[in-house]
């Protein structure tokens, strides 16, 4: 059966969504089994177009903008007449230049919320612990990177269709690098390992996922290559989940 057949859309801002079946899969570069349960995750990060309807729907004040999102030259919402636009023909591909603020924010106006890293890595690699989401062995051309950019950035949400993830979820690889839920732990795999799978409690950073078009390193687009950084840093996507 078709993961697309376990397809819904989130009625706020138009998400589809795939479940992600109850069970066990490979977590870590260990391959350790981990069983979680159901839930929802988007097909794609958050695009521009998405990004924009929000902030129009929120009006934030200059505070709250400037934590959540960077409007740069490298960022494809800015201000408009009327409030908040994608433009420059990237309004399918996904937001970047976002904190984890922000990202938070989306999710919670969606009614929606970001994965936790393990969530993120079974909606990756599948249950059966793949290196990268549509196998073993990396192929650049199967995801957005510095090597097949050409003069772009991030790419549209549905591009790359060979390279999707064994629950047909785009992008887990390449374009964007993607917040999560949790505090960075360094020892975290170790706990779970365990069969403790309490999420962080402390810790300053967030957890990252994911590779990005600005990346060449193979081993940042695995899919249980784990990246951290500060909550306030405005550069990278997003994707959202619902609980089952």
């Amino acid at each position: 059966m078709s993961s697309q057949e376990f397809l819904i859309e989130n009625e706020k801002d138009g998400t589809l969504m795939v479940l992600i079946p109850a069970g066990k899969f490979l977590a870590g570069d260990d391959k350790f089994t981990i069983e979680l349960p159901a839930y929802y995750m988007a097909i794609h990060p958050v695009t521009n177009a998405q990004y924009a309807r929000f902030l129009n729907a929120e009006k934030p004040n200059k505070e709250d903008l400037e934590l959540w999102i960077k409007l740069d030259s490298d960022c494809f919402v800015k201000r408009s007449f009327f409030g908040y636009t994608a433009y420059g023909g990237k309004e399918s591909h996904p937001v970047n230049q976002i904190s984890w603020y922000g990202a938070k924010a989306y999710c919670e106006w969606a009614g929606l919320r970001l994965p936790t890293e393990l969530e993120w890595e079974k909606g990756s690699r599948g249950i059966d612990g793949m290196e990268y989401p549509w196998g073993n062995e990396w192929n650049e051309a199967k995801c957005r990177n510095k090597n097949n950019k050409g003069n772009e950035t991030t790419a549209e949400i549905y591009s790359y269709p060979e390279g999707v993830s064994p629950y047909g979820l785009y992008q887990m690889s390449g374009n964007v690098t993607e917040w999560c839920e949790d505090r960075y732990d360094g020892d975290a795999y170790k706990r779970y390992k365990t069969g403790n799978l309490t999420l962080p409690d402390s810790g300053t950073e967030r957890c990252l996922r994911g590779g990005s078009w600005h990346y060449n390193n193979t081993g940042f687009f695995r899919c249980a290559f784990r990246d951290n950084t500060v909550p306030g840093v405005p550069l990278y996507g997003f994707r959202c989940v619902r609980t089952g």
